[in-house]
């Protein structure tokens, strides 16, 4: 299963260089607040949230519009969404994005984030 992960150890500064990548990529604009990753702050750190390919957001979504493809990554089919946002509830981790009346976005592990993160803590896994 192929999975964006954050090395173990590794410490995290906030630049959000990783989500500005990332809203790039998606929705040409350097906004954090529409990433598919995120950073919280956990007892007094920041901490990238990122999507582990549970599978929840496949399961809440009743157009049947979120497969999972055969490296193991959740995918949205962007003719299938119906913008719903039923996904975006059942992610236990918050990182699945809805803008508007675009369709959703999830992490497809595309690894644009880690590319862009200069502190080299994110990384793209087969598991």
């Amino acid at each position: 299963m192929k999975k964006l992960k954050v090395k173990k150890g590794a410490e995290c500064m906030a630049c959000l260089a990783c989500a500005q990548a990332c809203s790039e990529a998606f929705y040409k604009v350097a906004d954090p607040a529409k990433s598919c990753i995120q950073i919280i702050e956990k007892k007094g750190e920041p901490k990238p949230m990122v999507c582990v390919q549970c599978g929840k957001c496949m399961e809440a979504c009743e157009a049947g519009a979120i497969t999972q493809n055969a490296k193991g990554v959740y995918m949205i089919n962007k003719k299938l969404c119906t913008g719903c946002g039923k996904c975006v509830e059942a992610c236990p981790f918050d990182v699945m994005v809805k803008v508007d009346d675009n369709p959703t976005t999830k992490c497809i592990a595309c690894g644009i984030c880690a590319k862009a993160c200069p502190m080299e803590i994110l990384e793209v896994v087969e598991s």
